[in-house]
């Protein structure tokens, strides 16, 4: 078995004129469906979700395109299963063929390794807008902690694309044509930062039992983290837990969410109460969602109903959350949110709100556990600004050594219960 290594991805060589002319104007967003509710199991009974981004709306368009893409799995596994989706789009959308295969370097993958994808046995499919298709399994293996590569070939000029704008990984766009079974790179002539109707990879797991979902914004979502390299609090989170008990790992950040309103720049998704039923509770073998969320409502003073902020707006929002992970039989696990003094967001009433909003995390019992992020990284010195060791210097977003921070703050015992 052949397994892909982890590595810095470099970006290839821009072809500039061709990224320019995949960009195409973005139609208003649907309603986010809910999605059902799939339990843990145990290890190698069934599907885990080993990798899923959050999709949104306001991608570019493509047509007569093969878009390969890095999946960096979070758990080992085989009988792979690739998702697809068509979920914020408003026209179907033609995938002609899929194909996975073991990265070696960029855009080229370890000869012999490809397998082609099918959607009910075929390999060309329609999903409808506002729909996800789920692929047949793949026999192929991945380990934690290494990349495939997944390649869809898009035939037909699309609509605004169903994305997730924020990879921090490295895309390759190719020429004209279907070139999803090419194990090199010769016709992989542009390169973006972003994922394109890929939505999902799931698992048999040897030894992971179930799966825990990061919720959040862009903390979470490891904006100002290096590309290729996979030092999001997640995917450390994913690599403490290999080292004791699997589990598989979800990203479900989106950089600018806001848990109350849905965000004016589309791309930034719709809010966190609309999308949690799909995008946390509709992952495979999903046990436990460890949530922080809320300093894109607290920055932008974003109350319901275009009024200002409130902490009891706030809690009403973590509420709803909560209620809606017990009804599906999920723990969910409450993370104070981490300080921001110096950035564009910071006041001295914004950081009451923040403060307010913390102390109800950490007393109310509402949650099934908490992870205090806010202590993990903040300043001793001053704590309503983050430590400068764990600020990537816009005093909002951790480093790569804050986002270890914290990975480390959370008591794993509770993603054991």
């Amino acid at each position: 078995m052949i397994l892909a290594k982890t590595r810095k991805l470099p970006v290839l060589a821009a072809a500039t004129a061709i990224v320019a002319a995949l960009l195409g104007a973005a139609p208003s967003a649907p309603a986010a469906p809910t999605a059902p509710t799939k339990g843990g199991s145990a290890p190698g009974s069934g599907q885990l979700a080993a990798w899923s981004p959050s999709m949104t709306i306001g991608g570019p368009n493509f047509d007569n395109r093969t878009i390969r893409m890095v999946v960096h799995s979070s758990i080992n596994g085989h009988s792979l299963r690739i998702h697809l989706s068509n979920l914020r789009g408003t026209t179907p959308l033609t995938i002609g063929a899929t194909n996975v295969a073991v990265q070696a370097d960029r855009a080229t993958a370890v000869p012999h390794t490809e397998h082609a994808v099918t959607f009910g046995h075929r390999t060309s499919v329609t999903i409808a807008a506002g729909a996800e298709v789920v692929s047949d399994p793949v026999p192929m293996a991945v380990s934690a902690d290494h990349n495939i590569l997944a390649s869809v070939y898009l035939p037909n000029a699309t609509s605004s694309a169903t994305w997730h704008s924020d990879a921090f990984d490295t895309t390759y766009l190719s020429a004209a044509g279907d070139h999803t079974a090419e194990a090199g790179d010769g016709n992989y002539i542009a390169s973006t930062t972003s994922w394109y109707y890929l939505s999902g990879l799931d698992v048999v797991s040897p030894d992971a039992r179930g799966v825990v979902v990061a919720f959040g914004d862009s903390i979470t979502d490891g904006y100002n983290t290096p590309t290729g390299t996979y030092q999001r609090w997640p995917d450390d989170l994913a690599r403490r837990l290999a080292a004791t008990s699997p589990m598989g790992v979800v990203d479900a950040g989106i950089g600018g969410n806001r848990v109350l309103t849905d965000v004016p720049n589309i791309w930034q998704g719709v809010s966190a109460t609309k999308r949690f039923a799909h995008d946390a509770l509709g992952q495979a073998g999903v046990r436990d969602v460890i949530l922080m969320e809320g300093i894109n409502d607290i920055g932008n003073n974003a109350g319901p109903g275009g009024g200002p902020l409130t902490a009891q707006d706030l809690i009403d929002g973590y509420r709803n959350l909560i209620g809606q992970a017990h009804a599906a039989g999920v723990r969910i696990i409450g993370a104070t949110l981490l300080p921001d003094k110096g950035s564009g967001y910071y006041s001295g009433s914004a950081d009451a709100l923040r403060q307010a909003a913390n102390t109800w995390i950490r007393t109310s019992g509402a949650f099934d556990g908490v992870v205090d992020f806010e202590k993990a990284v903040a300043d001793p010195a001053d704590p309503s600004a983050l430590d400068p060791r764990f600020d990537s210097g816009d005093h909002l977003h951790p480093n790569a050594a804050g986002m270890q921070a914290l990975a480390d703050a959370v008591d794993l015992h509770l993603l054991h219960q």
